[in-house]
């Protein structure tokens, strides 16, 4: 009997721990570790800051879910992980042993890295968790009440463009339903060299059409931005040329925030030689597998992707929906190949493919393959994005709860756009 343990329950780990467990023979065992006790649907976030959703419309607890389907569940967190024994050191004290461990935890939010950034013990607010979407819930309807300038995006390093895109919008839509957009002055804010860059050297006419929003509902923006520092009411910014050379200093008022800070690797994992880069992302092949400890896989933001390219100030790359569901598929099936043994052959297929909700409208993307030269360069926009972004919501979530494996990108978006097969 083999042991196979998933770190982390989220968009990506929950889905796996299903997958692999009709996958795998019954005689072999699947367990889920977490930090927490409820499964939380992270891209519903942006709606939540802002009252659109509540906790309870995002959130449930998963013990009884992932049991109901013969998959073991330990809520301790991960402290930290010892490839060389195959064991993992649980946040209660206790050990846990593997003969597979599939990382799916996601990323630590590194808010440290910028002085006074984050919604502990900073100044700005943040989408990434939906703890951290529920404190601008709670004070959301304050500000409001007392109206003013709003700065929003990503500071440099940052690798997931689109939730400060969705989120700059919904504001934007929220503030127009209040009557109140008037005395609400907006800046985004973003250390991509252009608007639509999104991490992916662009996608379409991600540029115009993202450009022509903004103007369209009266946001400003700053590109190629490093925010500095920041203070209560106040944001340091430094705009640099396409060269690289400082080009001007900002200082930008704001009475509420929210910055996308940049990732690193979570730190059960950092600095362990071999499994992770200098930023503690997972190394990993065209299989999903570490290099050096070979029972290792990895899904998600935790891996390390290079970025698209070479930019004024450091961007990086994104992990879409269904790269991240790919990622699932194919360690599943490697796992299983490994077990029966058989050859461990399947590939991800590292594409792009994205939903963004504007409010009332929205856009979505395809980028095959995610690096140019591509295959398929599509962008568009339309209110049938904000209608197949709340489907998606519905659709995931029960599926989560049903315990259902079916993929979604490729059986219902790829079909939905025309594209049979992404390759």
């Amino acid at each position: 009997m083999a042991h196979v343990v998933i770190m982390g329950a989220g968009v990506g780990g929950m889905p796996a721990a299903y997958e692999m467990r009709e996958k795998l023979d019954k005689q072999h065992k699947v367990t889920i570790v977490s930090d927490r006790e409820t499964f939380q649907f992270t891209p519903s976030n942006p709606w939540a800051a802002v009252k659109w959703r509540e906790r309870k419309h995002v959130e449930f607890p998963m013990r009884s879910y992932l049991e109901r389907k013969g998959i073991h569940f330990n809520s301790s967190g991960v402290k930290r992980v010892h490839p060389e024994q195959n064991r993992l050191e649980l946040g209660d004290g206790a050990r846990l042993d593997y003969d597979y461990l599939v990382i799916a935890t996601g990323p630590k939010l590194a808010f440290d890295e910028v002085e006074g950034l984050g919604p502990h013990g900073g100044f700005t607010h943040s989408v990434c968790t939906l703890d951290h979407a529920m404190k601008s819930h709670d004070e959301w309807e304050h500000f409001c009440r007392n109206p003013g300038p709003i700065v929003v995006g990503a500071v440099q390093g940052a690798s997931c463009f689109g939730p400060a895109y969705e989120y700059a919008f919904i504001m934007e839509t929220d503030l127009r339903r209040r009557k109140i957009r008037d005395k609400v002055p907006m800046t985004f804010v973003t250390s991509e060299p252009y608007i639509g860059h999104l991490g992916l050297g662009g996608v379409g006419d991600s540029k115009g059409i993202l450009e022509s929003a903004m103007r369209d509902k009266h946001i400003k923006w700053i590109c190629n931005a490093k925010v500095t520092k920041v203070e209560d009411g106040k944001m340091h910014v430094t705009e640099y040329d396409e060269l690289g050379q400082e080009k001007k200093k900002h200082e930008l008022p704001f009475n509420y925030s929210m910055m996308l800070p940049s990732f690193k690797g979570i730190d059960a994992v950092f600095g362990i030689e071999g499994l992770v880069q200098a930023r503690g992302f997972v190394t990993v092949d065209k299989h999903q597998r570490n290099q050096k400890y070979k029972n290792i896989f990895a899904i998600g933001v935790c891996v390390a992707i290079p970025p698209v390219e070479a930019t004024p100030v450091p961007v990086g790359t994104p992990k879409t929906g269904y790269m991240i569901e790919s990622m699932v598929t194919a360690t599943v099936h490697n796992i299983h190949a490994d077990l029966t043994g058989q050859t461990a052959n399947q590939e991800a297929t590292w594409n792009a493919v994205c939903l963004a909700d504007f409010g009332e409208s929205g856009v979505a993307f395809v980028a095959i393959p995610q690096i140019p030269p591509r295959n398929v360069n599509w962008f568009s926009e339309g209110k049938w994005v904000h209608l197949a972004k709340v489907a998606f919501e519905k659709y995931f979530i029960r599926k989560m709860k049903k315990g259902g494996s079916e993929p979604f990108y490729e059986g219902s978006i790829m079909k939905m756009l025309g594209i049979e097969k992404l390759k």
